[in-house]
C-alpha cells in the first residue's frame, strides 16, 4: 500500500493562499505509536509465519491499522472474521483484543491449533468479569457495543455483564443488587468520557466499586495525555491511524477538547488535505497505539515539504514496557533454539 505522499498543489500555492502569523513548525507528540501489546502481537505473527511458513490464519485484524494488516498479509497472512472460515487442523492467531470462551472452544471443536495473542492487558480485564461474576457482582462493562475487545470480555460472562456505550446511556441501567455493582472498561477509551460515565453511574449506584486496578491502558493514557500538552498551542492536529481504532479516533477527540483548532485523522501521508495548511503556523503530530512509526515519518516528511521543517518533540512520559510472546509460540521457538525475541521500542521507533 503507497505511502508517498501525493499533492494537489504545491506548497508555495498553500503559503500564497493564507499566509501564516508566525514560524511555522510541528510539535510531535511522546509516547506515540506501536504499545508493547500491539507490538508483542504483530510479531506473534511474524514469528508465525517464519517458523510454520504460510498460509497462518488471524481471527479479524491482529491489530486495527490497514497498514500492518496488509504487509502481514503480503507475508501470508491470511485474515477471517470467524474460526469456522479456518480450515480444520490448522494454525490460527487469536487478535490482540482477545476472544470470548466460546471462540476458543469453537476453535478447539474444528481442531485448530491456536496461538493467542491477546494483550496481556486484556487478559487482564477479561479475568476481573470472570472473578466478580463468580461472586455473582453485576458488572457494568463500559465500552464501545460491537468492538472486538468488548465482546471478547463481554463473552467471559454475560449473564452478569451489561455493555455501557457512554454517559448518554446511564439512565438505562438497571442491577439486581445496588450494593453488588461493579464498572470495568474497554482498555482503549477516551480517559475524560470514562471517568464521566463513571461519575454517573456512582451518582445512581453510590456503592458501586471500582476495579482492583485501572483498565484503561497505559498506552491509551499516555497517548491522550501527550495530545493534550499539545493541543492548545496547535493550530492543526493531524492523528495517524486507523478509522477502527478506537484509541486513535479519540485522540482526534481529545485534541478538539483541548483546545486545537482543527484536528484530522489519517492512515497515509497521501491523505492529508493541503488546504488544512492554510493559516496554520503550529501543527501538533501524534498516532494511536498500533501505528508503525514508519507512516508517521512519511507525514513529518510531507510537512517538512511544506515549510514545518521544525520539529519539536514533546515527551510527556517514557515507556519501556515489554510482553512476552505468547506462551505457545514461546515454547515451539524454544524447541527450535529460536528464543530471539524483538519487542517494544524496535517497532515505536523503527
Amino acid at each position: 500500500m503507497p505511502t508517498v505522499p501525493r499533492r494537489r498543489r504545491t506548497p508555495e500555492d498553500v503559503s500564497a493562499a493564507a499566509p501564516v502569523s508566525g514560524p511555522k513548525k510541528v510539535l510531535l507528540a511522546a509516547p506515540r505509536g506501536y504499545c508493547a501489546g500491539v507490538d508483542r502481537a504483530v510479531i506473534a505473527v511474524e514469528k508465525a509465519l517464519e517458523h510454520y511458513g504460510p498460509p497462518v490464519y488471524v481471527r479479524k485484524q491482529i491489530v486495527h491499522n490497514v497498514h500492518v494488516v496488509s504487509s502481514l498479509e503480503e507475508k501470508g497472512a491470511i485474515f477471517v472474521d470467524e474460526t469456522d472460515e479456518v480450515p480444520e487442523g490448522a494454525l490460527v492467531i487469536f487478535s490482540a483484543h482477545g476472544v470470548s470462551p466460546a471462540v476458543v472452544q469453537s476453535a478447539e471443536e474444528r481442531g485448530l491449533r491456536t496461538i493467542d495473542a491477546t494483550c496481556p492487558l486484556v487478559t487482564k480485564v477479561h479475568k476481573e468479569a470472570v472473578r466478580f461474576a463468580n461472586d455473582d457482582f453485576d458488572i457494568l462493562l463500559i465500552g464501545h457495543d460491537g468492538h472486538e475487545e468488548v465482546e471478547g470480555t463481554a463473552g467471559e460472562a454475560p449473564e452478569h455483564i451489561q455493555i455501557i456505550n457512554g454517559p448518554h446511556e446511564v439512565d438505562q441501567v438497571t442491577v439486581r443488587d445496588p450494593e453488588k455493582v461493579i464498572w470495568l472498561s474497554q482498555t482503549t477509551l477516551s480517559v475524560d468520557e470514562t471517568m464521566e460515565t463513571v461519575r454517573l453511574l456512582k451518582e445512581r449506584f453510590p456503592t458501586l466499586q471500582d476495579p482492583p486496578s485501572d483498565d484503561i491502558c497505559y498506552a491509551t493514557t499516555n497517548r491522550q495525555v501527550a495530545i493534550k500538552k499539545i493541543s492548545p498551542q496547535a493550530d492543526l492536529v493531524i492523528v495517524v491511524g486507523s478509522a477502527n481504532s478506537s484509541n486513535s479516533v479519540r485522540l482526534v477527540e481529545v485534541a478538539l477538547e483541548y483546545g486545537a483548532k482543527a484536528s484530522y485523522r489519517v492512515d497515509f501521508a497521501n491523505e492529508v488535505d493541503e488546504t488544512w495548511f492554510e493559516g496554520v503556523s503550529t501543527v501538533g503530530v501524534t498516532s494511536g497505539a498500533s501505528v508503525p512509526e514508519v507512516l508517521v515519518k512519511d507525514v513529518l516528511r510531507l510537512l517538512a515539504d511544506y515549510g514545518y521543517g521544525t520539529v519539536e518533540e514533546v515527551v510527556t512520559a517514557e515507556e519501556d514496557l515489554l510482553f512476552s510472546l505468547p506462551k505457545e509460540l514461546r515454547a515451539t521457538l524454544k524447541e527450535a533454539g529460536d528464543v530471539s525475541r524483538a519487542l517494544g521500542g524496535r517497532r515505536s521507533r523503527s
